[in-house]
């Protein structure tokens, strides 16, 4: 039995990262189409009721949740907090810097995530950084900025060329309340009172909410904005790439914690712009040898970051 074990969790980590990788083109692909915020709060709601199936489908004792809401009242207003910057806002600056800096160059931004995690925590949790973290967090850094330095033709897909300066803000705001929301979850998960499915739904229903007031607060009327999404095409591709992209992957996530190391899983977790160079280049996007070369410099130094 043990040696069935063996591998598991690491071929779902790298399932997660496959499926994120190839959510991301198609995401970008229907950035065409849809606002970054609606597409996000739609993402939202696809993902928001496959979890609440599958919560109902588990039959979790309601009396149970119910008990810990009213003990852990804080913890759960840290959940919805970090589901509301986690989701609810970088979710929807990932959906615009896909429309500036395209799929692959989106995704490498993403790992920055990692060593602003790495800083915040060290500032809030005081936890020290080590020399090899700090490597890790140059390293990074490095990757990602040698290829984001790189002029592509997808470089500015929606926009104009001007406006890549742009991209790069919403990428580094992506990243920075993303790992905000992060820091904000484990914090809640790490005291082990609270599944892992229950704290992603209930930051998803925070995302989602607060994606629906922002929605409701903008000028252009809230018909006119859901407007494409009458197209059944759209719809269902919107649908399906949030069953692989939101529930499908955080279930592989949850495997992979489950059987391998919580450190091995981010770094695999991270591979996903590795995965998108081949896909990207089958679109018609030019990879050259110093976009390879910086992913991988940037994964390497992930990797340090979360030994």
């Amino acid at each position: 039995m043990v040696e069935d074990l063996v591998g598991r969790g690491e071929l779902a980590a790298l399932g997660a990262a496959w499926l994120w990788a190839i959510a991301t083109l198609v995401y970008a692909q229907v950035g065409h189409r849809l606002s970054p915020l609606v597409l996000n709060f739609a993402k939202g709601i696809v993902a928001l009721m496959l979890i609440s199936l599958t919560l109902v489908w588990q039959s979790p004792p309601t009396a149970l949740r119910v008990d810990w809401v009213r003990q852990h009242p804080h913890e759960l207003g840290w959940l919805c907090l970090s589901g509301a910057l986690g989701i609810g806002i970088s979710d929807t600056l990932y959906f615009q810097t896909l429309n500036y800096l395209g799929a692959r160059q989106t995704l490498l931004m993403g790992l920055l995530a990692v060593p602003f995690t790495t800083v915040m925590a060290a500032g809030v949790l005081q936890e020290r950084l080590m020399a090899v973290q700090l490597l890790g967090m140059g390293l990074t850094i490095a990757g990602v900025g040698w290829v984001i330095s790189e002029r592509t033709v997808d470089c500015v897909p929606l926009g104009e060329p001007g406006d890549r300066p742009l991209g790069i803000g919403f990428g580094l705001l992506t990243a920075a309340t993303h790992a905000l929301g992060a820091l904000l979850s484990r914090a809640v998960l790490s005291q082990g009172e609270i599944s892992p499915l229950w704290a992603t739904q209930i930051r998803l229903m925070a995302g989602v909410a607060l994606a629906g007031v922002w929605l409701w607060l903008t000028p252009i009327s809230l018909g006119q904005q859901l407007h494409p999404l009458r197209s059944p095409k759209l719809s269902a591709t919107i649908a399906l790439t949030a069953f692989f992209s939101t529930y499908l992957a955080i279930w592989l996530q949850q495997i992979a914690f489950k059987f391998t190391a919580a450190g091995i899983v981010q770094a695999l977790g991270a591979t996903s712009p590795l995965f998108v160079l081949p896909f990207a280049a089958g679109m018609g996007d030019r990879v050259s040898g110093r976009a390879i070369l910086g992913a991988i410099v940037a994964i390497g130094g992930v990797s340090l970051l979360v030994r």
